[in-house]
Parts: structure tokens; C-alpha cells; sequence
């Protein structure tokens, strides 16, 4: 892991604090989802992220090592984060902040001896505008063997090849709705049906799965006609536990052509260069990304950037409560105000090792 960024002894740690503020104020009354749609390009809304992750261990436990991928990167297009703290109830923990290859950040915990009861508590602050700049990247991406490569959870099987062939168009954008609404009309929601070790060919031989596997599909099909493209993770405002979706590498001249009134195509010192930038679709929903998500990171698939994942010796199984509360709140222009409506939390259990653990398993769409 390259970028490391420090070393903390202790329960705490905090990341771009620079608005501490932020997480001391009580999260506000939300916007709904559809309140999010309505809003019109150039609106600012400040969202704060609030997870628990509680792992159990029924026996000894030694030598943890966990991995938490939960804070976005510092800008994101026109997302920008404002401040994030992660507690974690073991003083004894030292943690280590990284940068993963595709920018994302990382947070390893470390334990020699686990207690009984281990409880990361995540809470983050960030704000985007409606109708703002997509993530700019440079011109090279558009080649990029990163991008165009399939992964073993996204290699193409003759099924799949033969789809993105007769889907495929000279225009990417047209070329990745097509994907987009094919992932969805072959993978049916169904919580269960796979877990994460599921390649998208097997899922789409099973037909079902959850949108871990609808953005694999689409991945697969990018990477099979020669479309950059990579796996995002974030929250959907509204729909529980950490979500998964697609960003399409695009020049961009062409990504102009879907822009909202009031969009800039790039975004950070480089926008001023020919570059190209990401644009985002949602397969499980078949549409595209808008104010109603918050990324936390991208990589080539689920592997790359799961949000919980460790390792650690003993013979004790190993039980995941994840909790998690997203709020929404428009940003009136002298900051920010109250609004109406109202979200409620999400919870869900999981029982397995600290192997990577789709955390979205029972109740994302």
C-alpha cells in the first residue's frame, strides 16, 4: 500500500478534520430520496455517514489484522469530503492510514490479543453540488490496462462475450446504457443467492444476486469490448448498507453530451487539460448516479475496496453487526440550515470470519 499517510496508537482517528465542525453538530432532519431529484443543478447538500460495525468472537481471538475501506477520498468530481473520525473500542489498537493504488484510503487496525466485543464506530462528513463536475481523470486512462483488465470476479465467459459484442456501439455512453440495462434485466435482485467469491459469469448463469454482482456484470461487459471502466462502493441515500454501481472512462468532450444544465465535465487542477472523467451507472437500478449517492471509493472490483475485511488466529467464529444511517440535508447558501423530512437507520446481521463480507447483503437494491 503506497501514500501511507500516519500511524495511531489508540482508539481514534481522525481524517481531514478541517471542518471538525461538522461531526460535532447532531445529524439533521433529512432529505428523502426523491427530495434529492427535485433539487436543481447547483444545489449543495451535505450528507454525514454514521456506521457501526460490531464483531463478536465466540472464543480467543488473536492477531487481528482488519482492513476498514469506509472514508472517501478528499474530492471525488464535486464531492468533497469534510471531515471523518473512526473510533475503535480497543485502546490497544494501532491503526495504520494508507492510499489503496486507485486513490481509495485505507485503514488497517491491528490487535494482538481481541476482546470479546470489537466495535469500529465511523462517522463522516461530506458535501457535493447538484449538477457539478464529474471525477477528471488524465487522457492515459482511456488505455489503461487497470481499467480494460478483467479481474477474476469480472472475467467475461463465451456468454457474456457474445453480449457485449452485439450490444457494443461506436459511442461509449450509448455502448454503457445498453450494459447498464442489461445487467439489470439478467441479474435479479435476490439477497442470498450469491456471496463474495461470485464471479460475474457465474452469477449470470445463476440469474440472480444482489448489485455487487449486477455492477460486476456490467464490468465484464465493458472489459469485454474494450471500455475502460471500474467498480464504485458507496452509500445510495434511502436504500441502507453500502451500495455498489459503475464508473465509465469517457473523454471528456463525449461525457458533455448527458451533462446536466450547469455541468463541468472535469473537475481539480487538471480539468483545464484534454483528460477524460467518469461517469457513473447504477445497473441494479439501471440509471444514472445523481445527488442520491455518495462514493467512498473505486478499483477494478468488490475485492479491491470491500468495506470490512480482516483476518485474524483462533479458533472463535467471528460475528458482523453492521449498522448504518445516512442523512441528507440541503445547503442553504449563508450554510447550513434545518430541512424537512426524515431518514431511518438500516440494520443488518452477518455471521462469518473476517473474510471480506458484503455488508450490503440483505437489504441494498
Amino acid at each position: 500500500m503506497d501514500g501511507t499517510e500516519a500511524l495511531h496508537v489508540g482508539g481514534v482517528v481522525a481524517l481531514d478534520v478541517g471542518d471538525a465542525a461538522a461531526l460535532a453538530r447532531p445529524p439533521e432532519p433529512g432529505l428523502s430520496a426523491d427530495d434529492l431529484t427535485e433539487l436543481p443543478a447547483g444545489a449543495r447538500v451535505a450528507y454525514r455517514v454514521r456506521q457501526l460495525y460490531r464483531y463478536s468472537y465466540a472464543g480467543r481471538a488473536v492477531d487481528l489484522v482488519h482492513r476498514l475501506v469506509v472514508v472517501p477520498p478528499g474530492r471525488h468530481g464535486d464531492q468533497v469530503l469534510r471531515a471523518a473520525r473512526i473510533a475503535i473500542s480497543a485502546d490497544a489498537a494501532r491503526t495504520l492510514c494508507s492510499r489503496g493504488v486507485d486513490g481509495h484510503r485505507v485503514v488497517t487496525a491491528y490487535l494482538s490479543e481481541v476482546p470479546p466485543s470489537l466495535e469500529f464506530e465511523v462517522d463522516v462528513a461530506v458535501e457535493q453540488t447538484g449538477g457539478g463536475a464529474r471525477p477528471w481523470l488524465r487522457a492515459t486512462a482511456l488505455g489503461s490496462r487497470r481499467l480494460l483488465d478483467a479481474t477474476a470476479l469480472t472475467a467475461p465467459d463465451a456468454a457474456l462475450t457474445a453480449a457485449a459484442r452485439s450490444l457494443a456501439t461506436d459511442d461509449p455512453l450509448l455502448t454503457a446504457r445498453r450494459f447498464c440495462a442489461w445487467a439489470n434485466s439478467r441479474i435479479r435482485y435476490v439477497p442470498g443467492s450469491t456471496d463474495v467469491s461470485t464471479s460475474a459469469a457465474q452469477a449470470l448463469a445463476g440469474g440472480t444476486g444482489v448489485c455487487q454482482d449486477q455492477a460486476h456484470v456490467m464490468l465484464a461487459l465493458c472489459r469485454a469490448a474494450g471500455v475502460p471502466a471500474r467498480y464504485a462502493m458507496g452509500h445510495l441515500v434511502g436504500d441502507g448498507p453500502p451500495h455498489a454501481w459503475v464508473e465509465v472512462i469517457v473523454a471528456d468532450g463525449v461525457a458533455s453530451r448527458i451533462a446536466s444544465p450547469g455541468t463541468r465535465a472535469g473537475s481539480g487542477p487538471g480539468a483545464r487539460q484534454p483528460g477524460a472523467v467518469a461517469v457513473a451507472f447504477d445497473p441494479c437500478h439501471d440509471r444514472l448516479a445523481d445527488l442520491r449517492y455518495v462514493t467512498v471509493a473505486v478499483g477494478r472490483d468488490y475485492a479491491d475496496i470491500a468495506a470490512t475485511s480482516g483476518h485474524y488466529s483462533g479458533a472463535g467464529r467471528g460475528t458482523l453487526h453492521a449498522n448504518q444511517r445516512v442523512t441528507a440535508v440541503e445547503v442553504p447558501p449563508g450554510g447550513l440550515g434545518s430541512a424537512a423530512g426524515a431518514t431511518a437507520p438500516e440494520e443488518t446481521a452477518r455471521h462469518a470470519r473476517h473474510q471480506p463480507t458484503l455488508c450490503d447483503r440483505a437489504v441494498t437494491r
